[in-house]
C-alpha cells in the first residue's frame, strides 16, 4: 500500500460523509421534531453528528491528500506504508463519533483515530523534512 488505498478510501469515506450531511439536512429543516434538533445546535447528538460530519470529510480530504503525496514520492519517502496504515486508521475517529452517538459506544475509536491521524500527518512532515530534494512537482 503506497496511497493508492488512501486515495480510494478517502473519496469513498468523503461521499459517504456528504451523504450523512443530506440526513443532517433532513433532521434541521424536515423531520418531525425538526424544531427540538435545531435548538440542541451545540449540545447532544446534534453536536455530536456535526462533528462527525466535518471530521469524516476533513479526515477524508487528508487521506486523499496524503495517498497522493505517498504515491507521488514513495521512491524517496521512508515509512510510506506506516504512514498510509496511520493515515486510513485516522478515519476511526468520525466512524468513532458516531458508533457513540448511535450505539452509545465509549470514544475508544475516536481518540485511536485522533491519535493515529495526527501520528501520520506529523511523520509524513518530518519524512518531507529528511528528504534529499524535491526533483520536480
Amino acid at each position: 500500500m503506497n496511497g493508492k488505498n488512501n486515495i480510494a478510501i478517502g473519496f469513498l469515506t468523503m461521499g459517504l460523509f456528504m451523504a450523512y450531511g443530506f440526513l443532517l439536512i433532513y433532521l434541521r429543516d424536515f423531520a418531525p421534531g425538526k424544531d427540538e434538533w435545531a435548538n440542541s445546535y451545540s449540545l447532544g447528538k446534534h453536536f455530536e453528528t456535526r462533528l462527525a460530519h466535518v471530521h469524516g470529510n476533513l479526515f477524508a480530504f487528508l487521506n486523499i491528500l496524503i495517498g497522493y503525496l505517498l504515491l507521488r514520492f514513495s521512491d524517496q519517502l521512508k515509512n510510506v506504508k506506516v504512514i498510509s496504515w496511520l493515515a486510513l486508521s485516522g478515519l476511526l475517529m468520525p466512524i468513532g463519533i458516531l458508533s457513540e452517538v448511535y450505539f452509545g459506544l465509549p470514544p475508544v475509536l475516536v481518540l485511536v483515530g485522533a491519535i493515529t491521524m495526527t501520528g501520520s500527518v506529523i511523520w509524513l512532515g518530518f519524512a518531507f523534512l529528511k528528504m534529499k530534494a524535491i526533483t520536480q512537482l
